[in-house]
């Protein structure tokens, strides 16, 4: 099969249009690497991507995507860990300053593990790393609430269960600690492209930028 024709039509539009606005920029940052404050730990779900989410320039973002925007636990053994590879190197190697993990309505990843449903199986590779949510699911009673609910409650329970997890990384935890570096959790409704972050105190979720949403909203393109 031939190279997809649609990444073909949208290199030219990002030549004609984005290149020619942005081509200082791309140059500064060939020239003198990237220095991102902001990493984003995100789900790889195609309607969710942090740069168009967050309106982002190259170079703004330091982005990892993962099924349900996991994060593991440390666990240091001989085996590769795309994860923690990449959370070592943001905190290590780009001194970022803020983490978000960002998760997100109607998640696949967080619904098949919710529903024991395909493609999940013990053995295969996103059985085994779905099971990562199991201390969020702990966490998450199903009494009533509405499937729905109980859904989206679990996969802002899966955002705080990796913030926690975040914090057994040493590196990661000491700067943490000291202020160095600033844990946030995020949450984005697909469906009406609300963003709500948590609130450390409460446990809660609360929107932002609101107004600006409901403007939007009422704008005549919707």
């Amino acid at each position: 099969m031939p190279f997809p024709q649609r990444l073909i039509d949208g290199y030219g539009a990002f030549l004609s249009q984005r290149l020619p606005l942005q081509q200082n920029r791309f140059r500064e940052l060939a020239e003198t690497g990237q220095r991102p404050e902001i990493m984003v730990i995100g789900c790889s779900d195609s309607r969710v991507s942090p740069e168009v989410i967050f309106d982002a320039r190259p170079g703004e973002l330091f982005v990892v995507r993962n099924v349900a925007n996991i994060v593991p636990p440390y666990a240091p053994d001989e085996r590769a860990h795309g994860v923690s590879a990449a959370l070592e190197f943001g905190v290590g190697a780009l001194k970022v300053k803020h983490i978000v993990v960002l998760g997100h309505a109607q998640c696949g990843g967080v619904r098949a593990f919710a529903e024991h449903a395909e493609p999940l199986s013990p053995g295969d590779f996103i059985g085994n790393w779905m099971s990562l949510m199991a201390p969020a699911a702990e966490k998450t009673p199903r009494e009533g609430l509405s499937p729905a609910d109980y859904l989206a409650r679990l996969e802002q329970e899966n955002v705080i269960n990796s913030l926690y997890n975040l914090m057994t990384f040493p590196q990661a935890g000491r700067l943490i600690e000291r202020g160095d570096v600033a844990l946030h959790g995020a949450y984005f409704g697909v469906a009406k492209g609300e963003l709500s972050v948590l609130d450390r105190e409460s446990g809660e979720f609360r929107r932002v930028a609101a107004e600006q949403h409901a403007r939007a909203f009422q704008s005549p393109r919707f």
